[in-house]
């Protein structure tokens, strides 16, 4: 099994390669395995997804950074690859908080996080200077890990309408400044407004894939400037989607046609398999 300084310096590189990569969200150890046995280089946990999968409404206080820790740590060891976590908010308000937060992400094997700036739960966001100060503590807690940690700095503003693209292409800009290692702003709407961001920065920039960008693919997005592409929670909601029309369609039509259109146990198992640390 490769060292957490090793992974930490391919998760590294990954946001460095010609090409983009998918960074694939997972919420428990079989697609983890999964999508490691698919091929995949490199996981996130989502908390959307462990939130839901739990029975748990997202961003609303039901975890704290305890849960997303020890829920990060099944992630860490059900595979060789290199994991970075979705720490929300930091689950902190002060720098020091957040700080706090990446130092024990880093000592539970993650390579990565991301630190948000809007209030899991609530109709607000952080102010510009705490925003940044935030980030730049977050970046200062990253350096000191005993092994190489990436530090996603996040201007989740556009996803409830906080802000507009301006204010997060200044925050990205002054995210940038204080030393994150990638972007992101979440819910971009169009391959012009990706393509702007990645073009005002000069840091790797992440792109939330599978939420209907028009013209979105991997290759359009790696030509658009993209190095890193997420899913989010989407990967959770497809496979919830999937039970929930088979569930459906057996209890209203008795028809069990959804359950028999599954690809079987063997190609699922076999990838599993696959994707276990050696």
């Amino acid at each position: 099994m490769p060292t957490q300084a090793e992974k930490g310096a391919i998760f590294r590189d990954l946001h460095h390669a010609t090409e983009p990569f998918v960074l694939t969200n997972v919420w428990d150890t079989g697609t983890a395995q999964l999508f490691a046995g698919l091929g995949y280089t490199a996981l996130a946990t989502t908390s959307s997804g462990f939130a839901y999968t739990s029975g748990h409404s997202d961003g609303e206080g039901d975890f704290g950074i305890s849960e997303a820790l020890d829920h990060a740590r099944v992630i860490v060891e059900a595979t060789d690859l290199p994991v970075s976590a979705d720490l929300e908010n930091g689950y902190a308000d002060a720098p020091e908080g957040v700080a706090e937060a990446v130092g024990h992400a880093a000592a539970a094997g993650l390579v990565g996080c991301t630190i948000e700036d809007t209030h899991p739960g609530d109709e607000k966001f952080y102010p510009f200077d705490l925003a940044v100060a935030r980030i730049e503590a977050a970046v200062e807690a990253a350096r000191a890990a005993p092994a190489p940690f990436t530090l996603t700095a996040r201007a989740d503003g556009l996803i409830a309408g906080h802000y507009d693209l301006d204010e997060a292409i200044r925050r990205l800009q002054a995210y940038e400044t204080v030393g994150a290692d990638v972007l992101y702003a979440p819910f971009l709407r169009s391959m012009d407004d990706i393509a702007r961001v990645c073009s005002t920065v000069g840091t790797p920039v992440n792109h939330l894939g599978g939420l209907g960008v028009p013209g979105e693919t991997i290759a359009s997005l790696g030509a658009a400037g993209v190095k890193r592409i997420s899913l989010g929670g989407s990967l959770t909601r497809v496979a919830l989607g999937a039970v929930y029309r088979a569930g459906k369609a057996l209890a209203e039509t008795g028809s069990f046609e959804e359950i028999v259109a599954s690809p079987g146990w063997k190609p699922i198992l076999d990838a599993i398999q696959a994707g276990k640390p050696r």
